[in-house]
């Protein structure tokens, strides 16, 4: 049964938190920020309001998976953590005597508490409704990005993934006992998932038996990690597949590849988040933009620049743009505005007769002028070059290849819209405020090495928005607090 939580608990020990809790902690900031009663509105569908026991707080719960985003635990350890931590209690609104909730709530509420919820847009509406009641400037410009996270189990099995934990594990205990070897099971050499699920279960158990190696902070977060680890399979797989089945395989250059997922986010000048989209690894970059606009508009921001890079230069975009009279600062892609030519394939253009000349001097005898399957809706000119010089050219087998029946050149006739985009990428204007492009790779590797976007917590796509909420909530009010300490400045 859902009941709401009347402010903090009186206690004779309250009085410490005005101790130990400082003015200016960010979790104490926060709390006078942000009224969290809108959690109770969003999430009372997933409860009962008038049978039942009563249920652990949604306000409590959610303030825990923020706590985790500014200290990435095991949910035991963050649990143990926040017995102890008076700034985690007084962030949670708890009297200093009081317990807290058993770990495995935490998964039961992240799966079914909140689902079918709008947490992510949620969070971000209220972070910017907090910077416009403090009036921190928006403005009208938004730049775009996305930024990968690797699946918790990157390109590993399950049976890998497992191996590797006890693996740290392990080696966790070597540094504290070196002899504590000689009382570990063997290692499981055979590659059946569920050997490797008991041999797991049996190493913990030994080190479970030995009080001192339990009091080591190291081995003690390892040995938990991998408990939850035997937690997810059994919850989430069936020990033969993927432990994350929407993880899909993203490619950051023609050479590299990762295995996760994307989030495609928007951020003022100022670096407040305003836009943020979740979607597999595979996903384009560039198919997103109009969900950020929408979604910049929907929280307050009004806007009429938007900064990119060369992903988002599509023509869609730039229709859209261009219909709403949105200046679009990014690159057309180079296929676009300057061909596939290369240097030392150059073919040049004779004005005189209208057609193209091979690097060897031989001028097209044909142009056609065509939309070609399987290319970009752009038109095409195609010249025709003799293919008997071809054969007899020194270049054969490097321009022309040998055997082809034909010899062609493409060359994309640019669109109005094309052009158009084009000329204002050579302008002054559009030079300096491209500069601005650097700040949400500033934001990427915040978001990533301090608030741990680098990597998935959680299984499932399910999993990663939620992370994502919470991760976009923690930021964005760092940021907001930075900005009302420099206006009291």
């Amino acid at each position: 049964m859902l009941r709401k939580k009347e402010g903090l608990t009186v206690s004779p020990y309250t009085q410490l938190y005005d101790i130990l809790v400082p003015k200016d902690h960010v979790l104490r900031r926060i709390n006078t920020l942000v009224d969290f009663s809108f959690i109770y509105d969003e999430l009372k569908k997933n409860y009962t309001v008038d049978f039942g026991r009563n249920a652990a707080d949604p306000v409590y719960m959610l303030k825990l998976l923020l706590l985790k985003i500014l200290n990435p635990l095991s949910d035991r350890d963050l649990c143990e953590r926040a017995r102890y931590d008076m700034s985690f209690k007084y962030f949670l609104e708890i009297a200093p005597e009081d317990n807290i909730i058993h770990p495995s709530l935490l998964s039961k509420f992240r799966r079914q508490r909140l689902k079918d919820t709008n947490l992510l847009d949620l969070l971000i509406k209220k972070t910017i409704d907090i910077a416009i009641e403090n009036h921190i400037p928006l403005g009208n410009t938004i730049i775009v990005d996305a930024t990968h996270t690797l699946s918790r189990f990157q390109f590993l099995s399950p049976i890998e993934a497992l191996r590797k934990q006890s693996s740290l594990l392990r080696k966790a205990c070597y540094r504290v006992d070196e002899s504590i070897k000689d009382t570990f099971p063997s290692k499981n050499t055979s590659n059946n998932i569920q050997d490797e699920l008991d041999y797991t279960v049996a190493l913990i158990q030994s080190i479970a038996k030995n009080e001192f190696l339990q009091l080591v902070p190291d081995v003690k977060e390892k040995m938990n990690l991998a408990q939850e680890m035997i937690t997810d399979y059994e919850e989430h797989t069936t020990l033969t597949t993927s432990s994350d089945p929407d993880a899909k395989i993203g490619h950051k250059s023609a050479d590299t590849a990762f295995h996760g997922y994307k989030n495609h986010f928007a951020i003022t000048v100022n670096g407040l988040i305003t836009g943020w989209f979740v979607t597999s690894g595979e996903k384009a970059d560039g198919k997103y933009l109009c969900e950020l606009i929408e979604q910049s508009r929907t929280n307050g921001v009004e806007v009429k620049e938007v900064i990119g890079d060369t992903a988002y230069s599509g023509k869609d975009n730039l229709e859209k743009c261009s219909k709403e009279n949105i200046l679009l600062y990014a690159r057309l892609n180079p296929t676009i505005s300057k061909g596939f030519r290369k240097k030392e394939d150059e073919f040049y253009f004779n004005k005189d007769a209208g057609m193209y000349v091979c690097p060897e001097g031989h001028m097209a005898f044909k142009k056609v002028r065509s939309l070609m399957k399987n290319y970009a809706k752009n038109e095409k000119l195609i010249f025709f070059f003799d293919v008997e010089k071809c054969k007899s050219c020194p270049l054969e087998g490097i321009c022309h290849k040998i055997g082809a029946k034909s010899k062609t050149y493409i060359l994309t006739i640019k669109s109005n819209l094309h052009q158009e985009q084009l000329d204002f990428e050579n302008s002054d204007a559009f030079r300096e405020k491209s500069r601005m492009r650097y700040r949400i790779e500033q934001k990427n590797s915040e978001l990533k090495n301090r608030y741990g976007l680098k990597k998935s917590m959680n299984n499932g796509l399910f999993g990663m928005t939620i992370q994502s909420a919470s991760t976009v909530f923690i930021a964005n009010m760092r940021k907001i607090i930075r900005e009302i300490d420099k206006k009291g400045a």
